[in-house]
């Protein structure tokens, strides 16, 4: 699913028009993104939890030469879906 395809179902299940319905999504992916910036965790209830964790410095090898390379601390966007929305997906088999 896309962006589009997201305006889209918003439009047709609303009544809203395609541009309201673009504004909507749109206003949405910018809180969740400013959210997730601050290092703040975002719930969604039935849904799932997106958490930002800090991965520090490390020690990795590059496999094709085997040489040792020092891998930057980073910031990662981790999601983990919550139990209903785990069973809505097991249950379509």
């Amino acid at each position: 699913m896309t962006k589009a395809d997201l305006v889209e179902n918003i439009y047709l299940k609303t009544g809203f028009s395609k541009k309201e319905s673009a504004e909507i999504v749109e206003m949405v992916f910018d809180i969740m993104k400013d959210t997730l910036e601050n290092g703040e965790k975002i719930k969604i209830a039935g849904f799932g939890n997106f958490v930002v964790k800090d991965k520090s410095t490390r020690r990795g090898r590059n496999p094709q030469t085997g040489e040792e390379i020092e891998i930057s601390s980073r910031r990662i966007l981790t999601f983990k879906p919550s139990q209903v929305l785990k069973f809505a997906i097991n249950s379509q088999e």
